[in-house]
């Protein structure tokens, strides 16, 4: 297939069973397909949404295989394999290719976040793009690495004939804007952060990787289906419905007010428990993520 970094990709939960904490592929299987059913043009797999950092090599695996199973041609099927050391983040590249995937997202190294200078991270992913079976995109996002990837060494890498993307998750419009700059028709630019989704797409971005759309696809398609079509008007006021749900839930509450969220809206899809040491939301965090739905006329009220 002709890999398509447009629309909306949806990085899917690892779905759990209540008893144990094994990984539950089954409803992992069946959010795949709701989520493709609501619009999705894409899946990310074993993103930081999917609890990568939790998984098990074994647990990965069998996730890109169900998603596999469930993600037709005409869709994109993306698995995350980021890690602390090149070696490790090619090994899981080799895996997921091996398996099926069109294409990895590699998020930057950051535990020892100091030694991640331009050269080091520029060295790290030519090599991963060197060797992966299927291209490579970038991921920045700040929140959990502490550091930004220099706009300087993304204009660098996107000349590498493997790097098709990148996904920043930073919500800051100037670093944003700084990334674009590198846009080409082989090296697409998406936002992660579906409080910036409408700005983004105005400035050139070719679509979102949006951890929000699990519980609001059709809210996160209006954006981008009414930028597409031109009527700003409209894009605007989606958005406007679309950031407190991305503000609160998705950047404050995390994967477990994500999990919380699509549990609470329903229509095929279930979030579940989060994996140890992640914590279930407590009650007044779950009135707040009802009430938040309820407002964005998501859910009914609680």
């Amino acid at each position: 297939m002709t890999l398509k970094l447009e629309g909306l990709f949806a990085p899917v939960v690892t779905t759990f069973y209540p008893d144990g904490g094994d990984v539950d592929v089954a409803s992992f299987a069946a959010n795949v397909r709701a989520h493709l059913a609501a619009g999705a043009h894409g899946i990310v797999v074993t993103g930081s949404t999917g609890e990568a950092a939790l998984l098990t090599s074994d647990e990965r695996s069998a996730l890109v295989d169900a998603a596999r199973e469930m993600v037709p041609d005409d869709k994109t099927l993306i698995v995350g394999t980021g890690a602390e050391s090149t070696r490790a983040s090619l090994a899981l590249a080799r895996e997921a290719a091996a398996r099926g995937a069109d294409a990895v997202l590699v998020v930057a190294p950051h535990y020892y976040g100091p030694a991640m200078t331009g050269p080091a991270l520029a060295a790290h992913y030519r090599r991963i793009a060197d060797e992966s079976k299927v291209p490579v995109l970038l991921y920045n996002i700040p929140k959990y690495m502490h550091f930004s990837i220099p706009a300087a060494v993304v204009a660098e890498l996107a000349t590498h004939p493997n790097i098709v993307g990148m996904k920043d998750s930073s919500g800051n419009k100037e670093l944003f804007a700084s990334y674009l700059a590198s846009q080409s028709p082989r090296f697409s630019v998406l936002t992660g952060n579906a409080g910036i989704f409408q700005h983004a797409l105005a400035l050139g971005a070719t679509g979102g990787i949006l951890a929000v759309s699990l519980f609001a696809t059709a809210l996160s398609l209006d954006v981008l289906d009414s930028m597409r079509s031109g009527n700003a008007s409209a894009a605007v006021a989606a958005q406007e419905r679309l950031t407190p749900l991305n503000a609160k839930i998705v950047a404050e509450l995390g994967v477990s007010g994500i999990k919380a969220a699509m549990d609470r809206v329903g229509r095929g899809v279930c979030g579940g428990p989060v994996r140890s040491p992640l914590l279930p939301l407590d009650a007044a965090q779950s009135r707040q993520v009802a009430e938040l739905l309820q407002s964005a006329e998501l859910a009914p009220a609680a």
